[in-house]
């Protein structure tokens, strides 16, 4: 009898299965889940959803609208960390269905609270559902790529992260056009987008999921043997439990590592095409902006694929010395873009900074493999992805609440994102220390197999 559709057993490759068939699937999923990139070209609209060309007092405020980017972020790293271990156990065809089928619905329901001018299903469909469809897509391919590439960790997890950047390249124009086309003088054409883009990442993100298959058990790349361990490389031999990885001092050091680098980050993302059009008023207009947020995800997207390739080559903690080296001093450079009115110094600092975000990203599941082991990696990232979700409330939240005090006191829009660049820049020199701290883990945090001293680890 054949193994369910959806089961681990099911999606064994075969011994001359060709693994750079994988990366695409992967690709399929995250090119989709990244459309949260995109999330702030519809902020303006919804702010005018019962105007329908301009804000009237009974419509959402843009500090309403945020909670729903921080909300799904915030379930993107719960989601992850909780179900970490099913993914791990279930593979990658079950937890990529289950994504897609959150993802599209979650897409759907907002649309339905869009619709009814409810904000709670906004929050409960995009933030909730949807946000645990950003989970279980974001680690379902992680574990299944390092499999296939023990010998390019970093180049791999790259391929199929940059996916998630570069999502926002085709949602963010894709948007625009939907809702100029399902606009009209009675709706703004969001809700309408919503389903349309639900429906089609439903689709997508289910053929992703069926293409992928797992190595037999004691595969590896043909010619490939594991290079002898150096002394002082952080890269181990072993295998350390989820359980025992968030006890030790290394995984809370790459937490704060993660936390910090998203934090800068994500307030931009989400705030991208409002924050360029207020900086820059009468120069910048809605469409530019749009392109701005798509031009981010470009750069982005590339970061994530070149700083996780370089990895291979220079190590993990000195790529990550690199973005805490170059972000504080790009982030001190955005006020005076704006101070003296240059568009190009302004998108050409986010643009190198969002390369070195998104580098983050995929560089730390190689990280996280070379520290606690191969074995676990898809539930210690899990865990590590919490770091995500408290970025993801810090971020967006700084960003908007900031704005909204300094523009109360009196600040121009155009300067009201000056301190929060500065706070960004300290929080990535904190981040700097952090990332020198990590070292190899200690012995007594290893996982024993059968027939060693003391008891079997257990996953936990």
């Amino acid at each position: 009898m054949a193994p369910p559709l959806l089961s681990k057993e099911r999606i064994i490759a075969s011994p001359n299965f060709n693994r750079w068939l994988i990366p695409p699937c992967a690709l399929a999923t995250h090119l989709c889940i990244g459309q949260a990139y995109a999330i702030s070209v519809f902020n303006l609209p919804l702010t005018q959803q019962l105007g329908i060309t301009q804000s009237t007092p009974a419509d959402w405020k843009l500090t309403e609208i945020g909670w729903t980017f921080t909300i799904a972020i915030f379930f993107l790293g719960a989601s992850a960390a909780v179900f970490g271990k099913w993914v791990q156990a279930q593979g990658p065809r079950k937890s990529g269905f289950v994504a897609a089928l959150c993802w599209g619905l979650g897409f759907l329901i907002g649309a339905l609270g869009i619709h009814l001018h409810q904000i709670w299903l906004l929050y409960l469909g995009y933030g909730v559902l949807g946000g645990c469809g950003l989970g279980l897509g974001y680690i379902t391919p992680v574990s299944t790529l390092i499999a296939w590439f023990p010998d390019r960790r970093g180049m791999a997890t790259g391929m199929a992260i940059m996916g998630f950047g570069g999502g926002a390249l085709v949602a963010s124009p894709l948007s625009v056009l939907l809702m100029k086309q399902l606009s009209s003088s009675t709706s703004t054409g969001v809700a309408e987008t919503w389903v349309v883009l639900g429906v089609a990442y439903l689709i997508c993100m289910t053929i992703g999921a069926f293409g992928y298959r797992l190595p037999a058990p004691g595969w590896s790349p043909a010619g490939w043997t594991p290079a002898p361990a150096k002394a002082g490389s952080l890269i181990t031999k072993h295998d350390v439990t989820p359980g025992q990885a968030i006890a030790t001092p290394q995984f809370w050091y790459l937490w704060v590592v993660l936390c910090f680098n998203v934090t800068a980050g994500i307030g931009v993302l989400g705030q991208a095409s409002a924050m360029i059009q207020e900086v820059f008023k009468g120069t910048i207009t809605a469409g530019a902006a749009a392109g701005f947020v798509g031009l981010l995800s470009l750069f982005n997207m590339g970061g994530r694929f070149f700083w996780a390739s370089l990895s291979d080559r220079i190590g993990r903690k000195a790529t990550y010395a690199c973005f805490f080296v170059l972000g504080p001093l790009l982030y001190a450079l955005v006020p005076l873009s704006g101070e003296i009115g240059s568009v190009a110094l302004f998108v050409g600092c986010f643009c190198v900074i969002l390369t070195m975000y998104g580098g983050g990203f995929a560089t730390i599941p190689a990280y996280l493999a070379d520290i606690f082991g191969a074995k676990y990696v898809s539930a210690v990232h899990g865990r590590l992805l919490t770091a995500w979700s408290v970025a993801g409330i810090l971020g967006p939240q700084m960003v908007n609440y900031i704005r909204e005090f300094q523009i109360g006191q009196g600040i121009p829009k155009n300067q009201a994102y000056n301190i929060t660049m500065f706070l960004m820049a300290g929080l990535l020199v904190i981040a700097f220390f952090a990332n020198l701290l990590v070292k190899a883990v200690a012995e007594k945090h290893i996982e024993r197999s059968a027939g060693a001293s003391g008891s079997p680890a257990v996953a936990s």
